[in-house]
């Protein structure tokens, strides 16, 4: 689905075309520029998976443009750095600021093909080794063998075909995470990116420019739905995002182009959108909560993920696969289940559906010991979670003689533990019932250190 898109700056005409017609040749999509400031304009109007960059330029050099680039951050997308009269020195100072390789001129065009060929391949595996470490906790297809589970591949297969944005529904922890990146590696955009961002987390202003991007000067910030360009944007919790951000996603995939924060010019765009939401977004756009626009385009194809105690015949898997996952991941002791356990377990009402049960299993290899883990062992980790959870209120005393502030500070940090654990770390609701502003809870919980995605606990939607 997604060429990769290749920016050469070149003073040099002959060269910078040759270099274009050369990759244009072998498929890449090629934008080229003569000097700095045409650099920054076309990385400005479009994110470069690659770029080459010769040294020697008559208005910046080369050396100069990446530091402007990486801005102390690092790089955002791979460098080649082109030179016919580079010293060692340079190709060190390039090195240091992130550049990839460094290629001598005159070219030998297929060392140029190889080195463009490599540098991609690289930068592809960089990426998909920090996806791994953030979705190692998840098989890339859902587990379980019921007819519910059967019917919900097909239904995502059905939908990999077709380029639509797709709305999923259910209660927290029910793995709505998991089958969105199920359907992106199903359909046609799976070698492109999968990108996710949680509307919940961010306070307006900091949504904007995690989504969108933005501009200062002639630094370029790329936004989650740029970095997205060609493959699938997962927003999570989307019931929680902002009127005006809805207004201009709703404005980006309409048009597919948007402006970044502070920008000038508009950004194409091409993404597919799965949202997902624990709410129920037909009853918010019809009360005006949510734009009804926005939600029809989400809409466009629904699936909803059951809990885990509608399918409870997968709890038997659904516990050996994490059992062995976190004994091969985490060289935690390998434990088995006994069929009472088990049995004990599908009768559970897993209120945490997935993500209660993968919490479970950890905490069992961690706590336990012996080969087997019986139903005695599991009433008890599941009675201690139950009064832990149903305690939390009065787990909080008033200490009178303390000095108020420390006191009101003491109050302040239990109640929106209490609260936040309550609502599943979800800001915005928590924000609701303590009557203030988002943006003024969030500088309040960074004061008092808490981390509200703590207290959601692990796993996904």
């Amino acid at each position: 689905m997604s060429t990769p898109y290749i920016l050469v700056v070149d003073d040099e005409p002959e060269i910078r075309h040759l270099v274009q017609e050369i990759l244009e040749d072998e498929g890449y999509e090629v934008s080229v520029a003569e000097n700095a400031e045409q650099a920054r304009r076309a990385r400005r109007l479009r994110r470069p998976d690659l770029v080459l960059l010769d040294i020697w330029m008559p208005d910046v050099d080369g050396i100069t443009l990446l530091k402007e680039w990486s801005d102390g951050n690092g790089l955002d997308m791979p460098v080649i750095i082109m030179s016919g009269h580079a010293t060692v020195e340079t190709a060190i100072e390039a090195t240091r600021l992130g550049a990839y390789d460094f290629i001598e001129k005159p070219l030998s065009l297929a060392k140029l093909l190889l080195t463009v060929e490599n540098t991609l391949h690289t930068d592809k595996l960089r990426k998909e080794n920090i996806d791994l470490r953030r979705y190692s906790h998840h098989r890339v297809e859902p587990i379980g063998k019921s007819a519910l589970m059967h019917q919900l591949r097909e239904s995502i297969a059905r939908f990999a075909k077709h380029d639509s944005g797709v709305l999923l529904t259910g209660e927290p922890g029910s793995g709505k995470r998991l089958f969105a990146r199920y359907l992106h590696e199903l359909s046609s955009r799976s070698k492109a990116p999968f990108i996710e961002v949680n509307m919940a987390s961010f306070a307006e202003e900091d949504a904007n420019e995690e989504l969108f991007g933005s501009e200062r000067n002639d630094q370029v910030r790329f936004g989650r739905l740029e970095q997205a360009n060609g493959g699938t944007l997962f927003l999570e919790d989307v019931a929680e995002m902002d009127a005006s951000i809805q207004a201009r996603l709703y404005s980006a995939l309409q048009n597919r182009r948007f402006h970044r924060v502070n920008g000038l010019e508009a950004v194409r765009t091409d993404v597919r959108v799965i949202a997902a939401t624990h709410h129920d977004l037909e009853a918010l756009a019809s009360s005006g909560s949510f734009r009804q626009d926005l939600y029809y385009k989400l809409n466009e194809l629904p699936l909803y993920i059951p809990p885990l105690r509608d399918h409870c015949e997968d709890i038997p898997e659904l516990l050996a696969f994490y059992a062995d996952f976190f004994a091969t991941r985490e060289n935690l002791p390998y434990r088995s289940f006994t069929v009472a356990a088990q049995n004990h377990l599908r009768n559970y009402p897993w209120p945490g559906n997935v993500r209660e049960l993968t919490n479970l299993v950890q905490r069992l290899l961690i706590m336990g010991n012996g080969d087997d883990i019986d139903r005695e062992e599991v009433e008890a980790v599941l009675g201690a979670g139950a009064f832990r959870h149903s305690g939390m209120a009065a787990a909080y005393q008033p200490e009178f003689d303390l000095p108020l502030r420390e006191a009101r500070e003491r109050f302040e940090r239990a109640y929106l533990e209490h609260q936040l654990r309550k609502m599943g770390g979800n800001v915005g609701k928590v924000a609701r019932i303590a009557g203030i502003e988002r943006t003024h809870l969030y500088r309040k919980l960074r004061t008092l250190g808490i981390d509200h995605k703590e207290l959601a606990g692990k796993g996904g939607e």
